[in-house]
């Protein structure tokens, strides 16, 4: 059986190195059999690939693929407390902001990359609720932020 790690890697995915924090917080923490990740933004080598609101200066589109990489760095953040995501019994709940233009009203299907992302990584036990809240702004001018919970086996 193959591990999330490689799943990500069989579909083209590298898991990155953790994201520092752009604040005072932690990345990740375990408590009482959960995983719980700070919001992620979608940066690459530590840098938005990106910015802008979604529906004005980011395509719907666009902002799913930013979705996936929030996705790919809350994993990270998780690897980073846990040690190996297979230590990660399933996923529980995913929350995405995205900040959007006024009038947008596709925050599920952008939230949709990072779903597909923790499907890829888990399989059936990457299936969770999830929120998809439309904001005004996020930091850094980010377009979307992604917040994972997850129950270690």
């Amino acid at each position: 059986m193959s591990t999330p790690e490689e799943r990500l890697a069989d579909a083209g995915l590298k898991l990155p190195p953790a994201p520092d924090p752009v604040a005072l917080y932690v990345p990740a923490a375990v408590s009482g059999g959960y995983v719980y990740t700070s919001g992620q933004l979608p940066l690459q080598d530590g840098v938005l690939a990106i910015t802008g609101k979604v529906g004005a200066d980011v395509s719907p589109e666009e902002a799913e693929e930013q979705a996936r990489q929030c996705a790919l760095n809350a994993l990270a953040a998780v690897r980073a407390v846990v040690g190996d995501l297979s230590a990660v019994a399933r996923v529980v709940k995913v929350t995405g902001f995205v900040a959007g233009a006024p009038g947008f009203t596709g925050q599920p299907a952008v939230l949709n990359g990072a779903s597909e992302l923790l499907g890829i990584a888990f399989g059936g036990a990457g299936a969770h609720v999830r929120s998809a809240v439309g904001v005004a702004a996020l930091p850094l001018d980010a377009p979307v932020e992604v917040e994972i919970t997850a129950a270690l086996a």
